[in-house]
């Protein structure tokens, strides 16, 4: 599955992209803020990441910039199943020298709307580290609400728990049948 905004690519990752996808997350500043990423992080975790299936109401995409030349990698962003294993979380990620360009906003502008669309969901949940507000912005801009609970995640960059504030989406129901998509 692929999408394309008006200055984004969001495309599945494949095993070349393993040395941009290390030096483009490689960051103890990006690492920090997520839970599933290890500290150091190095090509064998980004070819291991980049080997792992995808299920299909699972997206998981690198996030392309359409720079002047050639596109970048500048980050990543999937819909995958919430800790409580009922519903469906969106996460993201952004290299530190595209921060503050609206690229999680724009890709994640997208991903809803494939949730919405094609995937038929109903519900999106995210988070974020108490000490990302950055990333609370970019949810409050995709029209997440907190839900007034902040609970400890874990984060293996960080090696251990951390408090995250949590979110939640309703998505229209009137705009939630699934959509054919193409391959």
């Amino acid at each position: 599955m692929f999408a394309r905004t008006k200055r984004l690519t969001l495309r599945p990752g494949w095993p070349e992209d393993a040395p941009a996808l290390t030096q483009a997350i490689g960051h103890e500043a990006v690492i920090a803020k997520l839970t599933r990423a290890p500290w150091p992080y190095s090509l064998g975790d980004a070819a291991a990441f980049l080997a792992q299936p995808r299920g299909e109401h699972q997206p998981r995409f690198l996030i392309d910039a359409l720079d002047p030349g050639a596109p970048r990698l500048v980050g990543g962003i999937d819909i995958h199943t919430s800790p409580d294993g009922y519903g469906h979380e969106l996460g993201y990620w952004v290299t530190p020298d595209a921060w503050g360009r609206g690229y999680a906003t724009e890709a994640g502008e997208a991903v809803i709307a494939i949730a919405r669309h094609a995937l038929g969901l109903r519900r999106l949940e995210a988070f974020h580290f108490v000490d990302n507000p950055a990333s609370g912005r970019v949810l409050a801009k995709l029209g997440f609400r907190p839900t007034g609970r902040v609970e400890p995640r874990a984060s293996r960059g960080r090696g251990g728990e951390a408090q995250a504030v949590l979110f939640e989406l309703v998505l229209d129901e009137d705009r939630c049948a699934p959509m054919p998509m193409a391959a």
